[in-house]
């Protein structure tokens, strides 16, 4: 039996309207600003946490081992 042109064209079109929806999702949540934005946040709790401070003051300590090393081999 043959189907109605009219039913086809509304699923078409509920189909399109569906498809659109979803790319905008998809554009918002790659929003390369967006994600930025959300890194960013990421890192900054992370900071605020005692292992985040932890981190810095590793960090911190093997960039200023680095550096006096670098310094006493120049020196040399």
């Amino acid at each position: 039996m043959p189907r109605d042109p009219r039913q086809i064209q509304l699923e078409i079109d509920a189909a399109r309207e569906s498809l659109a929806a979803t790319l905008d999702q998809l554009t918002y949540r790659t929003s390369p600003s967006r994600l930025q934005a959300k890194g960013r946040d990421a890192v900054q709790r992370f900071l605020q946490t005692s292992a985040g401070m932890a981190t810095v003051g590793a960090v911190s300590l093997l960039i200023t081992f680095a550096v006096v090393q670098k310094i006493r081999h120049r020196n040399d």
